[in-house]
């Protein structure tokens, strides 16, 4: 019998039951839909980490506020203060720029509408190192924060929590504590990086913020931009260097401050997301089995019941070869069928994510080769046990069965 014979009749048998051929494929197509899904998704995951990677801006080594417990308390060991930017600033070759920091949430109101929201008190450089974008208007400026006056930047998800459009609030004044802040500008909204939303920040002069809204010269953070040629294992040991002299702090002791990459967490991140990617694969791959398993059921029911059209076609002259690939197409070709019902599944599910959720799912082409040629090998693997069955039937026994 000729192989394109072969698949032919292994088509028509798979139609003359076709209702039984579709359960049969199901598994198969579950599985190979779940598996395409499951690495958009994670391939999305990864690219949204990525891009938050891209935006935090490069090689950010931030300092902040070393926490002890006194008595069950928990509490700073010591502040940070202006002195120890200037002292990183000029002590620290590998340090870019550097920018301090001082936030605290405030009470603000537009027109008879109130929030409450973070305020941040930095120095200008501050969108440039963390690669903020303008939508309206600029940052204040070095005079500006020396004359500590009375100007601020908003997130770009605020003017949308006041119900404004955003064109019309440049110029427009909010009310801090109590007192009238010209808006200057408004930030590219980003998105949420980790657990906090900078879009919903507001920025004003570190010299207005500590003047006018803390009333303290202390600081929360200091973010450090290492040139990018520079490892930041070795950027580290710098800072730590200076901020240890600048505390006084003894040999041995330890530190009273915090270094932390903040990329180093977003990695972190990332790798979870490759992980839990992964996990969700193999669950689909097990399911994938699963189906293979049903499919070996099935086989080996035809085999029964064919039990007489094999003797028949042995007694015609057909080989064990013949019968043992004429059994084999037809389990590949059920699962080939759902195979590829389970990529147009699987991408389609992936593309629905992509418009209703509005998570980048971009459809890898190697998973859905792999989880074509998966499902074109499960064929092979379980249907090899019921096409040696056939193929190993006596032909006189066979045509006696009844």
């Amino acid at each position: 019998m000729l192989f394109w014979e072969m698949i032919l009749v292994a088509l028509q048998s798979i139609r003359s039951n076709f209702f039984r051929a579709i359960l049969t494929m199901l598994g198969i197509i579950i599985g190979v839909a779940a598996v395409i899904t499951m690495v958009a998704l994670g391939s999305g995951a990864q690219k949204a980490i990525n891009e938050q990677l891209d935006s935090l801006g490069g090689n950010i080594l931030t300092i902040s506020m070393g926490w002890g417990f006194h008595r069950g308390v928990s509490q700073s060991d010591k502040k940070l203060s202006i002195s120890d930017a200037k002292a990183i600033e000029s002590d620290v070759p590998t340090a870019k720029a550097v920018v301090p920091q001082t936030q605290g949430r405030i009470q603000v109101k537009l027109g008879n509408q109130n929030r409450n929201i973070n305020i941040v008190g930095t120095t200008p450089n501050y969108a440039i190192v963390n690669n903020y974008e303008f939508l309206y208007g600029r940052m204040f400026t070095e005079g500006e924060n020396e004359a500590k006056s009375r100007v601020v930047i908003l997130g770009g998800e605020i003017p949308g929590s006041f119900s404004v459009d955003p064109t019309m609030l440049i110029g427009q004044s909010l009310m801090l504590k109590g007192t009238s802040y010209q808006i200057i500008g408004i930030f590219k909204p980003k998105g949420s990086v980790g657990f906090s939303n900078t879009d919903e920040y507001a920025w004003v002069p570190l010299n207005t913020a500590q003047y006018r809204l803390t009333g303290s010269e202390d600081l929360d953070s200091i973010g450090v931009q290492i040139s990018p040629d520079v490892p930041m294992d070795v950027a580290i040991i710098d800072v730590e260097r200076i901020m240890r002299r600048e505390h006084q702090i003894i040999p041995g002791a330890k530190n009273d401050f915090m270094l932390a990459d903040r990329k180093m967490f977003l990695n972190m991140q990332q790798d979870a997301a490759e992980i839990f990617s992964y996990l969700l694969a193999g669950i689909a791959g097990i399911s994938l089995i699963v189906g293979g398993i049903g499919i070996m059921n099935i086989m080996l029911v035809t085999v029964t019941e064919r039990t007489r059209e094999i003797g028949i076609r042995k007694a015609l002259g057909a080989t064990r070869f013949n019968i043992l690939l004429q059994f084999l197409i037809e389990a590949m070709s059920l699962c080939i069928a759902g195979g590829l019902v389970g990529i147009i599944l699987g991408g389609s599910a992936a593309t629905l994510l992509a418009s209703f959720a509005g998570w980048s799912t971009p459809l890898s082409p190697s998973a859905v080769a792999f989880a074509f040629f998966f499902s074109a090998g499960i064929g092979l693997l379980f249907g090899m046990l019921p096409a040696r069955k056939a193929a190993s039937l006596d032909p006189i026994a066979a045509l006696r069965y009844e």
